[in-house]
């Protein structure tokens, strides 16, 4: 049997690692395309889905580009310092849609006040204009997020999408999972005169009441995390949207 130096076994060693580390770089490199535009066409998808538009993936960009022709980048004072129409950076340098939302609500609850998030116009051929935007938050066992989209007067509700991480499936994960628990925002408002409220989520609420809706079943602390969301969610944008005034046209033609 033929016996190796240790010399000989380092080198082959080293060079072994070498070889497969270009190879899952090689690989690496070559998925995160692939990844990044997956990304890409579910958050999309996801906010076309919010205005009522639902799609499949591989569909969403392009009708996301027909129909949501406006992005805005907006601080929590409603300040507006980013704006992408049309396909062209109008103001600011980084496209609205572009913006890392984890990070930027990071920023926010620390109290950076140039923490940024952006605000997808739609105005559909009815008429009716459509404000998405993106919400954060935590449910029992990890993160939660969503998009809400506000009627013209960005105070009604016209549909919401939520999506999680970890929850529990038939409990928590109902968030997504049940067509139910988010049809029953539609119609809800998130102001009260001009104070800004939100949409709490408490069990036995019934249907009546404009601000709330019913919890999940059996899912009290994901529940408790949606509320949460929300409210913290939507009052970054309560200054932007109490200053709408003569929104701009941006029809989707098919």
């Amino acid at each position: 049997m033929k016996k190796f130096s240790n010399k000989y076994i380092y080198i082959y060693s080293a060079v072994l690692v070498v070889v497969v580390a270009t190879v899952l770089a090689s690989v690496s490199m070559l998925l995160s395309k692939p990844q990044e535009k997956n990304i890409v066409a579910e958050q999309m998808q996801m906010i076309l889905q919010a205005a009522n538009e639902n799609v499949d993936r591989n569909s969403a960009e392009g009708l996301y580009n027909k129909c949501f022709t406006t992005e805005i980048g907006v601080k929590a004072d409603g300040e507006i310092v980013s704006k992408y129409t049309n396909g062209k950076q109008e103001l600011g340098e980084v496209r609205p849609f572009s913006l890392n939302i984890k990070d930027q609500y990071k920023k926010y609850k620390s109290g950076d006040k140039d923490a940024v998030l952006p605000v997808f116009i739609y105005n559909r051929q009815d008429g009716e204009t459509i404000y998405v935007v993106p919400v954060r938050g935590v449910g029992l066992w990890d993160e939660i997020w969503g998009y809400v989209a506000l009627r013209k007067d960005a105070n009604t509700i016209e549909n919401v999408v939520f999506d999680h991480a970890g929850e529990t499936p038939g409990l928590g994960g109902n968030i997504k999972d049940d067509p139910s628990f988010p049809a029953s925002f539609v119609g809800k408002t998130i102001f009260e005169g001009e104070d800004f409220v939100s949409v709490a989520v408490e069990k036995r609420v019934g249907k009546d009441n404009p601000h709330k809706v019913d919890a999940l079943t059996g899912a009290t602390l994901t529940s408790n995390g949606v509320s949460d969301m929300l409210s913290k969610g939507l009052e970054f944008f309560v200054p932007y949207f109490k200053s709408l005034k003569n929104v701009e046209s941006h029809e989707c033609k098919e």
